[in-house]
């Protein structure tokens, strides 16, 4: 259902009446929702369409070959080998079938124990990440920033906006181990750090739990660092405490309290979201206690940078000994086998 044409094409033709019809801009919230579902579908149709045009291409090319035209032999195997690439999007495609997948994210980054170490390998994943973001061509927007105190960053939180930037992301939450000579001991030591990745959907507005004023602890400082530099000069950035699960939140980049407060819930909701999905007939503060430290033990990826290269997802296999280009943001042989083997596992 998820790529039949005729389907496709009779929802699409079903929003656009409603776009069309009067007053449907009043509700701009829900016009939105509505314009971007039309834009996704609209995409979806454009890849079959494609896809059905190649393969006509390719048809012609094998009969005139057949017929004694092998000169276009090699077009035929440069266009087969470019419809197989497109297939293996489809079919990556195909494994977001779960509940916010196709939303936006909501990506943090938190160092391990360890000081300047952990805080500088947090920053190096974050360049890692913020260059994958890129070549897939999601925007972001960052909403949490706190440097280290000598180098690296102690946390980091962002709205990284895409179709399927949920979907593709989910599987990189998880604690990520680095083992490496370090740049900040005089004696040439081996180190490893940690830290953890956090990723969680964006949830609509209209989906809100229903969270208790009473249970909120909320602050207000001055924000600081990247992202909070335009606006440090009052106490605009937010924090805001789940007293019930101490889930704490925070938001800096508006130059507005509301405003940021305003997002510092809708990550609270995700969050809210995420437990209940997790616990179903369990209590919230059970939930806590399971879970990973970020250390030794409960590493979904090492990184191992001496003494050989090797980055391994130790819950796929993959592994992939060119560090430099893990690093330079190419990790979708890592996002892939996961999304490919969760997906296994369900069936």
């Amino acid at each position: 259902m998820y790529f039949d044409q005729s389907v496709l094409a009779e929802k699409k033709e079903e929003l656009e009446n409603k776009m069309s019809s009067p007053g449907f801009w009043d509700d701009n919230d829900k016009a939105r929702k509505i314009a971007k579902n039309l834009d996704r579908i609209k995409n979806r149709l454009n890849l079959i369409q494609e896809l059905d045009a190649e393969f006509e291409e390719a048809r012609v090319y094998q009969e005139l070959i057949q017929e004694g035209e092998k000169s276009l032999k090699p077009e035929l195997e440069a266009l087969l080998k470019e419809l197989e690439n497109e297939i293996d999007k489809l079919e990556l495609k195909l494994q977001f079938t779960e509940e916010y997948d196709q939303n936006n994210a909501i990506f943090s980054i938190h160092p391990g124990a360890g000081g300047t170490e952990s805080q500088d390998w947090a920053q190096m994943l974050l360049r890692m990440y913020e260059r994958w973001f890129e070549k897939r061509g999601f925007s972001t927007e960052t909403l949490d920033f706190l440097s280290g105190d000598e180098a690296g960053i102690k946390r980091v939180t962002i709205l990284v906006k895409g179709d399927y930037a949920y979907g593709y992301l989910k599987g990189e939450a998880g604690v990520h181990r680095l083992v490496r000579i370090s740049p900040f001991d005089s004696s040439g030591r081996r180190h490893t750090s940690f830290a953890s990745v956090d990723v969680l959907p964006e949830i609509d507005e209209d989906l809100m739990v229903d969270i208790d004023d009473g249970d909120l602890k909320i602050e207000t400082y001055r924000a600081s660092g990247a992202g909070g530099q335009h606006v440090n000069k009052t106490d605009s950035a937010v924090r805001i405490t789940h007293q019930p699960t101490g889930i704490v939140v925070q938001c800096q980049n508006e130059r507005s309290q509301h405003k940021n407060k305003s997002m510092a819930m809708k990550i609270l909701n995700s969050k809210l979201i995420e437990l209940k999905k997790e616990e179903k007939a369990e209590e919230i503060e059970e939930l806590r206690g399971d879970y990973k430290e970020i250390a030794w033990g409960s590493q979904i990826r090492s990184y191992t940078f001496h003494p050989y290269n090797l980055i391994k997802d130790h819950r796929t296999g993959v592994e992939e000994g060119n560090i430099d280009k893990v690093m330079d943001g190419n990790i979708d042989e890592f996002i892939e086998a996961f999304l490919y083997d969760r997906k296994a596992d369900q069936q």
